[in-house]
């Protein structure tokens, strides 16, 4: 185990009360964590999943952001199961964590466990690594080239969470980019939209792929909430393409605004101007579209109304029942595909070398 983390800014983490169960305090990693935190309470809890004073209480949602900054959940993967995916990863590893503690007002992680979501940590790290280093060895080299990558087996190890904001927690990430570092078959990835740079001093050999999220700067201000400001967001990107990392971009959530075009037009120009020739010669990106839950819109009305001006527009919206059986909303039909269409061609004229890699 690396058994490093780094230093959490106060703004974002400042944990005062350790939710845990007791299997999660016995094992080593568990302890790492409870040893960063020596002031925080520790209350021990039967499941992660089953904390009414943090999971699943409406009451909670003015107290959303204070449960994300001050709660931590210690639990163990008891499900260790590596899914196919096909779109950005060609797998989705087991999760490390799940639920994070910056607040975007679309996130559709909050849908799963509720309301304020904050970071639970699984601390069977040994385990998750075991189990996938064994999935990678079973795939064997990757023969076809597809959309998710020419060459490499890609897993997914932040569907979940945050993979950079979940470092500020345990060295799990560091472990898993670790053990990606050793497979030449296989990389890891995971988005974010935070910037920690500690990250930068991991030597990933090119084995691990950051998705780094992106959007007009305004609209970030208004639904990105505790999240790097796009400005920073975008500074990184040349740093850790030289610190060896592969770096691709997120344009993620397209929201449909009256400006949108106008302002990832904007976005794009910028991104041409600042990004180094190495990172132009490696770069691709995802082009996801919003969609929007009508629970979660309720939610929001308690604690970020203004957000849902621009992410609850039923006149503009749909009913989609998603993989999971989740009943959403997403931009009509037609819309969405004359915006799709409008979205890649503007990219294609201004930054020709960002290949996409999907859309939709």
């Amino acid at each position: 185990m690396t058994g490093t983390t780094t230093t959490a800014p106060r703004q974002l983490l400042d944990v005062r009360r350790i939710y845990a169960e007791p299997a999660a305090l016995a094992m080593p990693r568990g302890a790492e964590i409870v040893a960063e935190w020596p002031d925080a309470e520790v209350v021990e809890v039967p499941s992660h999943w089953q904390i009414p004073e943090v999971h699943g209480d409406e009451t909670n949602v003015r107290r959303w952001v204070r449960i994300k900054t001050e709660a931590l959940v210690l639990g163990v993967k008891k499900s260790l199961v590596t899914r196919p995916n096909g779109r950005s990863a060609d797998f989705i590893a087991p999760s490390t964590a799940n639920g994070c503690t910056m607040a975007c007002a679309y996130c559709y992680v909050p849908r799963r466990k509720g309301y304020s979501n904050p970071i639970t940590t699984f601390v069977n790290i040994e385990q998750i690594q075991r189990h996938i280093a064994r999935h990678v060895a079973k795939q064997g080299p990757k023969v076809e080239p597809n959309q998710c990558d020419p060459e490499a087996w890609v897993y997914d190890i932040g569907e979940n969470s945050d993979c950079s904001a979940d470092a500020l927690v345990s060295a799990n990430v560091h472990d898993l980019v670790d053990l990606f570092r050793m497979m030449p078959t296989a990389k890891a990835s995971f988005a974010t939209k935070y910037v920690n740079r500690d990250l930068l001093d991991w030597d990933p050999m090119g084995r691990t792929r950051v998705r780094f999220s992106l959007m007009p700067a305004e609209l970030a201000k208004l639904t990105d909430i505790r999240t790097s400001p796009m400005a920073e967001r975008i500074a990184a990107i040349d740093d850790f393409v030289d610190a060896g990392y592969e770096v691709h971009l997120n344009f993620s959530p397209v929201i449909l605004t009256p400006t949108w075009e106008q302002d990832w037009q904007a976005l794009f120009e910028h991104l041409d101007d600042v990004l180094s020739p190495r990172t132009k010669a490696q770069l691709a990106c995802e082009v996801i579209m919003l969609t929007h839950n009508e629970g979660l819109h309720g939610v929001n009305l308690g604690w970020h109304p203004k957000a849902e001006d621009v992410l609850w527009r039923p006149e503009l919206q749909e009913t989609k029942v998603s993989e999971n059986g989740a009943v959403n909303v997403r931009y009509r039909r037609e819309l969405k595909r004359a915006a799709v269409d409008r979205f890649t061609t503007l990219l294609a004229a201004t930054m020709p070398y960002c290949r996409v890699r999907y859309a939709f």
